[in-house]
């Protein structure tokens, strides 16, 4: 009788198949909605440079990109930047020795942005869900400040029904990744024009629809916080470049996932053709084109009486925008107009955890496989042929950090004062994460520190990536000066400007300064049981750190 045989995953995905992967990752309609709020208030008022953040963490996506392209074309495989470490040292004539101990380094600090941007993720949801309850039950959820237990609730749920998603198989993944591209990319072209009418039609100075407390339209403003956008010149201008790097830190969030693709090599058909390919038509398609548009969009409609003072104290201020431009524009059919933009916004954000969560149950799964990891995350559930082990424990950890996400969302910079403490519903759903606004004011904003931890992750990973593909080419036949060298250089060095903006900001006192130092932190303390672990796990299954000659 013949032995079993180990379970593969089987090779269904063609070029559309990989980039729609891709970019249900880079999600424009999700992360317009969710990382205004972020870019908003952690950094402001740096926010005014909102669009030439974006533009910035965009030239160091595509320069990362193009090292994923090209190690692509050498290595496909299901491990991603974890298989091209390995790979990109073992095939060097001197440094081969470190091929051990380079992808583990890689794989490891890639679990600080795989493990916890599922997280974030979940809680936004959570956050979104909250908003839109609230315009439906004010007396039980105020729109403006959703009850931290129900989001967190909400949170956690998300992080376990997209991990059964995940579970199910990559088809079905991909299926539902189609689905969703095409939904939100249509309701974002919507939106996006909607607004550059509206603010068309009221220039800085004019009367214009401004939101209550309760984030329904009551009534005409001349005047409100300042600052606001006076042009579309405005917009697009820098001011200033530490305040550019800074929204750097947090955009790198909205576009990262390009990469995520260079771990589907065993379920594409042609992986050295389409998933290089794949990786730059995501980025080119849902970066440059949508973001660029619907950040310039968004950003133009700030004006004196929604300005981004006003974005910065709301749980949902794309939400708001088009609550006013529904208002004006549709007929007094504001909140229907959110509602169903809403929507879509929803089914992005399932979409982009999905699309994560598959990528880093898949980096996991390359390393249990290579016992660098406990090998149980390196097995493939006998019918799916998913690495069920890894997702389960993946939609954990994702709970966790969505829960603590949203119950702290109010905290940090967005604390609200004690009034609106006071207005809120007395209730369960407030019987966590809302107290005093001193008390809310000296923690930590939740959903801040968890996205500063990710993107530190992404920053490590994409900014090792960059010096893989020039060790690679290094003695590689087909290496060429701009592709293999200027490119991964420049990509390399931005990457680790931005990680070193983390300490940057509060020395000049930019921003907040408990999120990031606390994830500088969380980070190091990461790497140190990964060293721990590393040394460990080496003495136990006798495995030499260095290798002792070259691999034939």
């Amino acid at each position: 009788m013949e032995a079993a045989q180990e379970p593969k995953m089987q090779p269904t995905l063609g070029l559309t198949g990989v980039t729609v992967n891709a970019m249900a990752l880079i999600a424009p309609g999700a992360f317009l909605w969710i990382t205004f709020v972020v870019q908003a208030g952690y950094a402001y008022p740096s926010g005014m440079s909102m669009w030439a953040g974006i533009l910035a963490a965009l030239a160091l996506a595509f320069a990362t990109a193009v090292s994923y392209a090209e190690l692509n074309k050498l290595y496909p495989g299901a491990g991603s930047s974890y298989l091209f470490a390995e790979q990109a040292f073992l095939n060097h004539s001197t440094n081969y020795r470190f091929a051990r101990i380079a992808k583990f380094v890689l794989g490891w600090g890639s679990h600080l942005y795989y493990w916890v941007y599922p997280g974030a993720m979940a809680a936004t949801i959570g956050i979104m869900i909250g908003y839109i309850v609230g315009n439906f039950a004010p007396n039980t959820i105020n729109a403006g400040t959703p009850g931290p237990v129900f989001m967190a609730l909400v949170a956690i749920i998300a992080a376990f029904g997209i991990s059964y998603i995940a579970y199910s198989g990559v088809r079905q993944s991909t299926f539902v990744n189609f689905s969703i591209n095409a939904i939100q990319i249509t309701a974002l072209l919507f939106f996006a024009a909607l607004a550059i009418a509206y603010r068309l039609g009221h220039p800085e100075g004019s009367t214009g629809l401004a939101l209550d407390g309760t984030k329904k339209v009551l009534h005409y403003a001349f005047s409100g916080d300042a600052p606001s956008h006076t042009s579309a010149w405005s917009v697009v201008a820098p001011h200033g470049f530490s305040s550019v790097m800074l929204q750097a830190t947090i955009a790198i969030f909205l576009l990262c996932g390009f990469e995520s693709i260079t771990s589907l090599g065993e379920e594409s058909r042609n992986p050295k053709r389409d998933i290089g390919r794949g990786v730059l038509l995501s980025l080119l398609i849902q970066g440059l084109f949508c973001y660029m548009i619907e950040y310039f969009a968004a950003n133009y409609f700030l004006n004196s009486a929604y300005s981004l003072n006003d974005a910065k104290g709301s749980a949902a201020p794309i939400g708001d925008m088009m609550t006013i431009i529904g208002n004006a524009l549709l007929g007094g059919h504001g909140q229907a107009f959110m509602i169903l933009e809403a929507i879509t916004v929803f089914l992005a954000l399932i979409g982009t955890t999905l699309a994560c969560m598959n990528t880093g149950a898949r980096v996991t799964y390359a390393m249990g496989r290579d016992k660098e990891v406990p090998e149980h995350f390196g097995i493939l559930h006998g019918e799916r042929l998913t690495p069920h082990r890894t997702i389960w424990t993946l939609a954990f950890i994702s709970a966790l950090f969505g829960a603590y996400a949203a119950l702290y969302f109010f905290a940090g910079g967005s604390a609200p004062d004690d009034k609106t403490i006071a207005s809120l519903p007395h209730n369960f759903w407030y019987a966590a994460g809302m107290s005093s606004n001193a008390y809310l004011a000296s923690l930590p904003n939740g959903l801040a520190l968890v996205t500063l931890i990710s993107n530190f992750g992404i920053f490590i990973t994409y900014g090792l990536t960059n010096v893989l593909c020039m060790i690679a080419y290094q003695e590689h036949h087909e290496f060429h000066g701009i592709r293999h060298m200027a490119i991964p250089m420049f990509g390399a060095t931005a990457n680790l400007l931005c990680m070193a903006f983390y300490i940057i900001g509060p020395i000049e006192g930019l921003g907040s300064v408990k999120e990031p130092l606390m994830a500088v932190g969380i980070a190091g303390a990461w790497g140190i049981y990964g060293a721990f672990y590393f040394i460990r796990n080496s003495r136990k299954t006798g495995r030499a750190t260095l290798l002792a000659k070259s691999p034939t």
